[in-house]
């Protein structure tokens, strides 16, 4: 994920290669403390039955919101994944799938943040929630 933003404190680029997100084909394609976009594949995060994954949506929602509420942190402050929910609307078979995480809340210790994933013709295929924990950033980070 080079295009992953670099100011966000405590990110540890030299590990890149071994993040979950650059794995899965994860793309950030906006970030703005507003919005943050993201693709993914769905070829290579497939469940037995030939859909994308439960887990995959997960992942792009935990991914996103994360970067979110990073953008929305105080200074000095880091984003931890505190609670993920994911309602799975529709199955994507091919191509790619889109990710907008929006805030509900941004606040001093927690903020919240829905994240819409779409299909290539731009169908609602899940409807996550994930809530951060704010905390502050480890020396030297």
């Amino acid at each position: 994920m080079a295009n992953f933003p670099d100011r966000l404190p405590g990110v540890r680029h030299d590990l890149a290669d071994q993040w979950l997100p650059t794995r899965m084909g994860i793309e950030i394609k906006e970030w703005d403390p507003s919005r943050v976009v993201a693709t993914m594949p769905v070829a290579g995060n497939l469940q037995p039955y030939g859909l994308l994954h439960g887990g995959a949506n997960a992942t792009l929602a935990e991914t996103i919101g994360s970067v979110a509420a990073a953008l929305n942190a105080p200074p000095g402050r880091v984003a931890l994944g505190l609670e993920l929910s994911c309602t799975h609307h529709r199955a994507a078979r091919n191509g790619l799938v889109t990710g907008v995480a929006t805030p509900i809340h941004t606040g001093r210790s927690t903020s919240t943040f829905e994240i819409v994933i779409t299909d290539d013709e731009g169908k609602r295929t899940c409807t996550a929630r994930l809530t951060c924990v704010l905390r502050d950033a480890a020396p030297g980070a």
